[in-house]
């Protein structure tokens, strides 16, 4: 299934040695509309700070998620152009599509991505990798 994916940015006040300040937080929250997403970001988020607010929602670009199961504690956007022949002009065909990698550093999202490429039919060059204030996922799951 294709999943939706918006950054859901929030707000909350944390407790630090010069008193209280604001701290932002980007969640990455699969859901179908923008309203959704901000319920399920602030029930998710709600149980961890009494005190958020969702500060702003955008539709996410990316189409893929890369390494989820990993122990990492960052995550980077990946551009990656796959590149196809349209069978009936014999036309190369070039499309960027946008991924994400859970690693622990850059070298590592490049070696998560290279693997999970490597069985692609498509020739396909990773064009960048850059590291994003993405805290967590907040997928979508059944309630029973």
């Amino acid at each position: 299934t294709m999943n939706t994916w918006f950054e859901c940015q929030i707000k909350h006040t944390v407790e630090d040695e010069n008193g209280k300040s604001k701290k932002t937080e980007v969640y990455l929250v699969d859901a179908l509309s923008f309203s959704e997403a901000e319920e399920r970001v602030s029930e998710e988020m709600s149980s961890y700070y009494s005190n958020m607010e969702v500060a702003g929602i955008k539709k996410s670009s990316l189409k893929e998620i890369v390494g989820e199961e990993a122990e990492a504690d960052r995550w980077y956007k990946c551009k990656v152009c796959f590149t196809t022949i349209d069978e009936v002009n014999a036309k190369e065909k070039k499309s960027n599509t946008n991924m994400l990698v859970h690693a622990s550093d850059i070298q590592e999202a490049l070696t998560r991505l290279k693997e999970y490429l490597k069985d692609s039919i498509s020739d396909c060059d990773i064009l960048a990798i850059a590291d994003t204030p993405i805290m967590d996922l907040i997928r979508y799951t059944p309630q029973n």
